[in-house]
């Protein structure tokens, strides 16, 4: 296993189980630990200074969210989702982000339009700065705040769980040459055709957002599986 876990801090008000949870999460979001690869509770107990019992909870739960595999007999191990999965994955969302982008033109506050507006900003600086763990953030309080917009707690709920599906692999697309860039601009105008309570060209900005990222996340795994395949074509020819 060769990533690294910093020590966690014990002074939050949160359970420890959740502490680890969120640490492990953090750590395969942001590359820690790469697709694939095994994770050996031991070493993380030893290098998050926690016992073995509050890691093995976080991995039950980590399973639950699909950002682990428990493999009987041989391990546990980051998921490593096909194209097939990533495509049924985007073809559900974007049909419930069309449906909750049209409802959020119809339903959303003036405070929610204002506060998407900031977020706009928010990511707009984070990109600037090049600091993806901003931009991240960002994004994630940029679609929760239009999915509370649809008034529809369901809907939100189901969209949610599957961007959890997919948030193992999201920075993958987001690390892609303009496509933060391109991000923004997509964002901007699903914001401006909310903001004028134009349905049809909220949702057709939100369709259009998602195909994106899809698209683009289909062209940096097969880029990074070309350059595995070079690598290993390589190694085994020394």
């Amino acid at each position: 296993m060769s990533g690294h876990l910093e020590q966690i801090r014990l002074d939050s008000y949160k359970p420890l189980r959740e502490l680890v949870c969120e640490h492990i999460r953090e750590a395969i979001i942001n590359g820690v630990f790469a697709p694939g690869e095994r994770l050996m509770e031991i070493q993380m107990a030893d290098e998050m200074g926690v016992s073995r019992t509050p890691v093995r909870e976080a991995i039950r739960k980590l399973e639950m969210e699909g950002f682990v595999v428990m493999i009987p007999r041989r391990g546990t191990y980051v998921s490593n989702m096909s194209i097939k999965d990533i495509n049924d994955v985007y073809e559900i969302r974007i049909s419930l982000d069309t449906l909750a982008a049209g409802l959020a033109a119809e339903r959303i506050s003036d405070e929610e339009l204002e506060e998407l507006q900031r977020l706009l900003v928010k990511v707009g600086n984070a990109i600037e700065e090049n600091d993806m763990a901003k931009v991240v953030e960002a994004d994630i309080e940029f679609h929760d705040v239009l999915y509370k917009a649809s008034r529809n707690e369901r809907l939100r709920n189901i969209i949610n769980n599957l961007r959890e599906q997919i948030t193992v692999i999201r920075g993958v697309s987001m690390r892609y040459p303009g496509r933060l860039k391109d991000t923004q601009e997509e964002h901007r105008r699903l914001v401006e055709s909310i903001a004028a309570r134009d349905v049809e060209k909220s949702q057709e900005a939100a369709r259009i957002h998602l195909e994106n990222a899809e698209r683009t996340l289909m062209a940096a795994m097969s880029e990074r599986k070309g350059g595995e395949e070079l690598h290993n074509s390589l190694a085994a020819k020394q």
